[in-house]
């Protein structure tokens, strides 16, 4: 159905809540917040980070901004491996590569990060192109990454592009570029957030989403 395949990171590859859970609760700490509902913070996996801080504690765009270097303290020294791969996520790309898809990486998380993990966890050999987000925060947006990877691509190729992602700034990123998102289930996003946004299928495991692709 799609020959250029799209992936987002953190909710689709790997489950990395522990690590940007304990990242979030270290910087509010610093900024004298004390955090105790861990499930709360469960909403920050995925999404840009600087609108988390502002959506869920009503910061500034100057205040979000400020949080970023208190987050990555522990985020760079330990929370990126605090992290897992989900179950099944290496077969289901080497079935994907075997059928000859080319596989891409487009996530919010910056880029040295993202690169760092899949290399750590063994899944960076499946994926032709990494981008994510600078880490100076100037590309931060799933749309902005997106648009990246097509650029290197080439856009002759879109109308052959899908976007796989767990919440609803991968379906509304793909799609403020002309793309499709599939939208899974496995991760952190519920069935309604991505129909609601306008995920074209929901794929519910990682064994079926070879047959979604």
């Amino acid at each position: 159905m799609y020959e250029y395949i799209l992936f987002d990171l953190d909710g689709t590859l790997t489950d990395s809540a522990e690590g940007i859970v304990n990242s979030v609760i270290y910087a509010l700490k610093k900024k004298g917040i004390e955090e105790h509902d861990r499930a709360k913070l469960n909403a920050f996996v995925g999404p840009p980070l600087m609108d988390s801080f502002m959506k869920y504690y009503g910061m500034t765009k100057e205040e979000a901004r400020e949080m970023v270097p208190l987050y990555r303290e522990y985020f760079e020294p330990k929370g990126w491996a605090e992290n897992r791969v989900y179950e099944g996520i290496p077969e289901a790309l080497a079935k994907l590569r075997a059928q000859g898809k080319h596989l891409l990486v487009a996530t919010s998380k910056p880029e040295a990060f993202a690169r760092r993990i899949l290399e750590h966890f063994d899944l960076a050999q499946y994926f032709e192109l990494i981008r994510g987000a600078s880490m100076d925060e100037r590309i931060n947006r799933k749309e902005q990454v997106i648009a990246c990877v097509i650029g290197e691509i080439g856009e002759e190729h879109v109308k052959e592009m899908v976007m796989v992602g767990d919440r609803e700034h991968d379906v509304i990123g793909a799609e403020l570029n002309g793309l499709p998102c599939v939208g899974v289930l496995y991760g952190y996003g519920s069935r309604e957030e991505l129909e609601a946004a306008g995920a074209v299928a929901i794929c519910p495991t990682v064994e079926k989403l070879p047959d979604y692709l």
